[in-house]
């Protein structure tokens, strides 16, 4: 992998190499995005809470005082564009590595370049590790002691969230950056800009576009300023030669093969299932199906949603509607029957069954109770009328003796009787709600528990 550095006084950019506009080699034109990229902090578009003047990254940015950071953003916000700043600036040496494309070898290799440029120059380095998350726990733990030192100061670049993606240690050696995701009104600056850059964008072409294909773009980029360029450069291309209209039809026949912003093995992936789970919680069967084929159509794993209805079939319905377990494990069942496309149906079923049906949260509240009271109160012993006296030692012992056989009385039921251990006899730990079945379940067992004279 190359791997361009930052000659000593060289204004060159260090991360990608494009010349007027023409590729590392200069040969073919570069896509419009590398182009673009912003080469100063003003030229930087949507990032104001981060980079205004008197905003911390800015003011470490301009000073050249650069702590260790990790910087933190979906695709398209801007993270490789503000290390490219970062290169153009700093006096140390800038190096960029990519942790998908490069190895555990080369990112050693490069260390040591670094030891030796600290011990015989005096000079700093500046590693960029972009997609720092790719690495695991082992790989990341073995930037810490280079931090340690003073042999490097780090830039990471991730789309995950810090908190699950680096592990702690290093985590607490960098200053964490948010990113946003870009408004549609910031992605339609980014086009305009490109729309009247000679230089580097599209200005030679005298493009005259039409406020609703810009905005049109924006909206279907999602955030994504290198997604919205893209989607620019393809539909100046169909524009019919000698035409300078860029029109909506033209964005339409350039995002004909757009597709979900949507990471299977990503935070978002457990955002929209978060953003499912909620939905049904609500009681919103239109949120939760779209969230639901937001998954499917991204292409995640059918038996993973299954399992997310399953529990919570239990976990937020229970016994407001008993059936509601039983809706989800059919589904899983019919869903292995069938496989997709059709699978999609018992799936989508049992999803609007599950939001529409009454919530309670009293199984899983009862849970939380009785694991409490056993994590206090340890093991405490079975009341020897409850024990198995299956033997003449253990009946000699007490064991089942004093025990009531519910089916001998009326409506098979004790008056009086426990079950709990005896410390534990007046505890309460199922609290039936009001919803649904439970509230029949309620009053039945308020009539049970009633004292009897």
């Amino acid at each position: 992998m190359a791997r361009p550095q930052r000659p000593r006084g060289s204004d060159e950019p260090t991360l990608l190499a494009h010349a007027a506009g023409r590729g590392a080699l200069g040969g073919n034109p570069a896509p419009l995005a590398e182009r673009m990229r912003p080469r100063t902090i003003d030229e930087i578009v949507g990032q104001e809470g981060l980079l205004a003047r008197g905003k911390p990254l800015r003011e470490v940015i301009e000073s050249d005082r650069l702590p260790s950071l990790i910087l933190w953003g979906p695709p398209g916000s801007g993270k490789t564009t503000l290390a490219s700043v970062v290169a153009r600036r700093t006096r140390t040496e800038f190096v960029a590595f990519s942790a998908v494309l490069g190895g555990v070898q080369e990112l050693r290799a490069l260390i040591e370049q670094a030891r030796e440029r600290r011990s015989y120059q005096g000079r700093g380095t500046t590693l960029f590790v972009d997609e720092i998350h790719r690495f695991n726990k082992s790989q990341q733990d073995a930037f810490l002691p280079h931090l340690e030192s003073g042999t490097i100061a780090l830039i990471g670049a991730t789309t995950e969230n810090p908190s699950f993606a680096v592990n702690a240690a290093l985590l607490s050696r960098c200053r964490v950056f948010r990113l946003e995701t870009l408004s549609e009104a910031s992605l339609v600056r980014v086009l305009e800009q490109a729309l009247v850059d000679a230089e580097r964008g599209l200005g030679g072409r005298a493009l005259d576009p039409e406020p609703a294909a810009l905005e049109l773009i924006a909206r279907a980029a999602r955030g994504d300023a290198r997604r919205a360029l893209g989607l620019l450069d393809v539909a100046a291309s169909l524009a019919p030669e000698g035409s300078t209209r860029l029109d909506a039809a033209l964005v339409e026949r350039a995002g004909e093969e757009r597709t979900l912003l949507y990471d299977k093995a990503g935070e978002e992936h457990y955002n929209v299932a978060s953003a499912l789970i909620k939905s049904m919680r609500g009681s919103d069967p239109d949120a939760a199906l779209y969230w639901l084929f937001r998954m499917l159509e991204a292409g995640d794993d059918p038996l993973f949603l299954l399992r997310r209805l399953m529990i919570f079939a239990s976990e937020d319905v229970g016994n407001a509607d008993p059936r509601a377990l039983s809706v989800a494990v059919d589904a899983d069942a019919a869903f292995r029957r069938m496989g997709m496309p059709e699978g999609a149906f018992p799936i989508a079923h049992a999803c609007l069954y599950l939001a529409c049906c009454p919530k309670s949260a009293a199984v899983k509240t009862a849970m939380g109770r009785v694991k409490a009271s056993i994590e206090e109160r340890g093991a405490l012993p079975v009341p020897k009328k409850l024990r198995n006296a299956v033997t003449p030692l253990m009946r000699e012992e007490g064991y089942g003796e004093g025990y009531q056989y519910p089916p001998d009385h009326a409506g098979s039921f004790v008056p009086g009787e426990t079950y709990l251990p005896d410390e534990l006899a007046d505890h309460r730990f199922y609290e039936p709600t009001e919803q649904g079945l439970e509230k029949q379940i309620r009053e039945r067992l308020e009539r049970l528990r009633r004292p009897h004279g």
